[in-house]
């Protein structure tokens, strides 16, 4: 559900009307042109892991193992370039080191592995150690594609992020992207008894809770440097945005405006946020410095508008919400203000997210929307340059803020069903869709930069 926020202001009650309704779209399969532009029309690579050696006899080697190896696995597996071989399927062997590994056995039906991940694990002294490995199966020399070596201190939290560190190093060696194992997600949660902001590995491990102000605390939004987090707050004197240290897990200074401010969204560079403001009495668009001074609006439209997003490739544009013809629609500007143009043709559509590529905007919609309509809130994607625009998820409950990962391949979103809200993560084609929370109503997540 979007522009969560209450209000009395007669100036606002279209803009509560858009908080209170369920959205989204039509069914249609995801086309070739959204494969292609985000990287996933192309032939998965067929990797095998393989579970790694015990290399010591501590009493912590095994458990942090066994999770460390289904992290690796579960990475690779959600990296949406990998053929990942089942468990099932793998030599009956656990090689340690390149001396111990016979290549043609992987490389053999049933793995038919093209590479094979492996290594050795050991804590001793309070310290956890991984030699992982990557080799080419098919090689007739030179076989090691990657040799690594990690350590940190002996806890279960410490191996898991050195399989993320692991993974991604196969993906980018493999994929030449990015990978994103060890990115993070923003998100609301109610589980302590208020919307309070939360944070979580990509996965859905690790989560826990940021804020504790006890009130209503919506749209986080990291900084891309990952020190901070702006969000917007219900406090005392109404909605404010508030700025949350990573660095110092406390909450810092930041300029409180009153007359409903919120909806804040970083720059790629992190020298500026956009946000949404009441400021002069209708909620309209503004660009600021990182600081919050120098603020400065950049729409002078009838009707609410919300919910800024930048065009992370060049920072030149900025795509939001705007109600100016009565429902909210999707439009993009110039960052100052210029060359408005409208996105979406019609229904309900809010909730914009700009890849990181700059090709595509994300968001929710609700094509067929008005009384007695049919369809539901549907994630949809849509090319830029063209306008083209397909539906990534179908007849699954209301689908809502999505956020795409730094590799411009993945996207989360929130998904309510049967009064229950939860966090949902997908390929950029709807593809392989895993869900990420089970506890509490989760809700506006937001996707780490790096």
């Amino acid at each position: 559900m979007s522009f969560q926020l209450p209000t009395n202001k007669p100036s606002f009650r279209k803009f509560l009307l858009f908080a209170l309704i369920a959205v989204t779209a039509a069914a249609s399969q995801a086309q070739d042109w959204v494969r292609t532009g985000t990287n996933l029309g192309v032939s998965k690579i067929r990797i095998a892991a393989a579970d790694f050696k015990a290399g010591s006899a501590d009493a912590q080697t095994l458990p942090m193992k066994m999770v460390f190896d289904q992290t690796l696995y579960n990475d690779l597996r959600y990296a949406g370039i990998f053929d990942v071989v089942s468990k099932s399927m793998i030599p009956n062997a656990t090689p340690g080191s390149p001396a111990e590994i016979v290549m043609a056995n992987w490389a053999a039906d049933p793995s038919n592995a093209a590479y094979v991940a492996f290594g050795t694990l050991s804590a001793d002294g309070g310290r956890v150690t991984v030699q992982g490995y990557l080799y080419d199966t098919h090689a007739a020399q030179n076989a090691q594609v990657l040799g690594k070596q990690y350590s940190d201190v002996a806890t279960i939290e410490a191996t898991r992020q050195i399989a993320h560190r692991f993974a991604d190093e196969i993906i980018d060696r493999l994929g030449g992207i990015p990978g994103i194992a060890e990115t993070k997600i923003y998100y609301v949660s109610d589980r302590s008894g208020h919307k309070e902001i939360w944070a979580m590995d990509y996965d859905g491990f690790n989560q826990h809770q940021l804020t504790h102000l006890r009130s209503i605390s919506l749209s986080p939004r990291v900084s891309p440097d990952n020190s901070r987090v702006a969000f917007s707050e219900m406090g005392r004197d109404g909605w404010s945005i508030r700025m949350y240290s990573l660095d110092l897990n406390r909450l810092v200074s930041f300029p409180a405006w009153g007359d409903t401010t919120l909806s804040p969204a970083w720059s790629s560079d992190g020298t500026k946020l956009a946000f949404s403001s009441a400021r002069t009495g209708n909620p309209d668009i503004y660009v600021s410095d990182a600081s919050g001074a120098g603020a400065h609006r950049v729409t002078a439209f009838l009707g609410p508008n919300v919910s800024p997003v930048w065009n992370p490739k060049t920072n030149a544009q900025i795509a939001w919400v705007s109600g100016r013809t009565n429902l909210p629609q999707i439009y993009i500007m110039d960052s100052d203000g210029s060359n408005v143009m409208r996105m979406t043709d019609g229904g309900y559509a809010t909730s914009p997210s700009w890849s990181p590529s700059g090709e595509f905007l994300t968001f929710a919609w609700q094509r067929n929307y008005g009384p007695g309509a049919p369809g539901a809130e549907d994630i949809y994607i849509m090319d830029i340059a063209s306008k083209r625009w397909t539906q990534l998820t179908h007849d699954s409950g209301a689908n809502d803020f999505p956020s795409w990962s730094p590799d411009s391949r993945h996207i989360v979103f929130q998904r309510e069903q049967n009064g229950q809200t939860e966090l949902w993560m997908m390929l950029a084609d709807g593809t392989d869709q895993q869900q990420l929370t089970h506890d509490g109503n989760n809700t506006m997540p937001d996707w780490s930069w790096k």
